[in-house]
């Protein structure tokens, strides 16, 4: 596969994981490029849900469409308690967060640059 592609299919996985979250009502949407900083991934996605319900049931719904979309069968760490939700889809990293733990924990700051600002 080549890069291009690669690209491509990281660019349409992080498309659709962008348009489920907003479906979703996720608030507080940041997505970081991660090209060229880590190996681990090419974009990461942190957003917030209102409550645990809202988080385990965004983070369900994310899971479920990229695996109808792509046939990508995400990893996913955190759902049973919904505080924090980790979706590893391979070329996407997406955090669903309570407001309160994404405050604590502050991983915009570990991976934006220097005097960025996130939206909203």
């Amino acid at each position: 596969m080549t890069a291009n592609a690669t690209m491509t299919t990281s660019d349409n996985t992080l498309a659709s994981v962008l348009a489920s979250l907003d479906d979703d009502k996720a608030e507080d949407i940041v997505q970081i490029d991660l090209r060229g900083k880590t190996s681990i991934a090419d974009h990461m996605v942190i957003a917030s849900g209102r409550s645990t319900r809202q988080v385990a049931s965004i983070s369900q719904k994310l899971a479920e469409k990229l695996k109808a979309e792509f046939g990508i069968l995400c990893k996913v760490e955190g759902a049973e308690i919904g505080d924090w939700v980790l979706i590893d889809a391979g070329d996407v990293i997406v955090h669903v967060f309570r407001p309160e733990v994404r405050e604590f924990y502050q991983l915009e700051k570990m991976w934006l640059p220097s005097g960025a600002h996130t939206a909203g």
